[in-house]
């Protein structure tokens, strides 16, 4: 009996240890936010060919992609930088009739992913490859060649804004803090993209460069101190 009281006592005192310890702490999310200026662009491009026979069509799509793919050589962009996205053939419905749909056409798509290191050669290479037969653009985006150290950096961003608003809760309380207990970090950090203003490089296409922003999220619990 003396040591079923004994080991009920000691279940209730850790669990009242255990409720005190989670009362007596201060759980705060942190932000930071660090924007570069990009050094990368990748755009989407390709073409779309339509003919009477899915091989002629095929033809037609291959034969301008072997165009803007030699553009794109000619500027200087590397072979690990240009990456097919989606190659594909359908046909084209028409009308055949009341409730009687007929293929009138063939239709091939071939769209390319490049990557564009040297930003100032960005707006002529979108030139170039319209000119030589691009007829589909699906987008450009800006990025960060290397994005850990800014991430690093919107990481240490985001401890110390966590910090600060322990701290401030900590006085508002009528607390001090104690030491750390846990650090999480919400998501991984990633650039992300900022409001752009437009930019003219040389005579070429006007190009909107902007900046990258990279967000930290980062939860600190801290035990409040005696």
């Amino acid at each position: 009996m003396a040591r079923l009281l004994l080991g009920v006592f000691m279940a209730l005192t850790v669990a009242f240890a255990a409720a005190a310890d989670d009362a007596g702490r201060i759980t705060v999310t942190g932000i930071g936010q660090v924007a570069a200026a990009p050094d990368m662009a990748t755009i989407r491009l390709g073409v779309v060919e339509e003919a009477a026979s899915a091989a002629e069509a095929m033809r037609a799509a291959s034969a301008a992609s072997a165009a803007i793919l030699a553009e794109v050589e000619a500027a200087g962009i590397a072979a690990r930088d240009v990456q097919t996205s989606d190659l594909s053939m359908g046909p084209v419905w028409g009308d055949g009739g009341p409730g009687q749909p007929r293929i009138v056409a063939f239709e091939a798509r071939n769209t390319l992913m490049v990557r564009v290191r040297d930003l100032s050669a960005l707006g002529g290479v979108l030139d170039a490859v319209l000119e030589a037969g691009a007829n589909r653009f699906e987008g450009l985006s800006f990025s960060l060649q290397d994005p850990e150290p800014v991430a690093d950096e919107a990481r240490r961003r985001a401890v110390e804004d966590a910090a600060r608003k322990a701290a401030l809760y900590a006085g508002a309380a009528g607390v001090t803090l104690g030491p750390i207990v846990e650090i999480s970090e919400s998501g991984a950090a990633r650039p992300q993209p900022m409001e752009m203003a437009m930019a003219r490089l040389a005579d070429a296409m006007p190009i909107a460069e902007g900046e990258v922003s990279t967000e930290a999220h980062v939860t600190i619990v801290w035990a409040i101190g005696d």
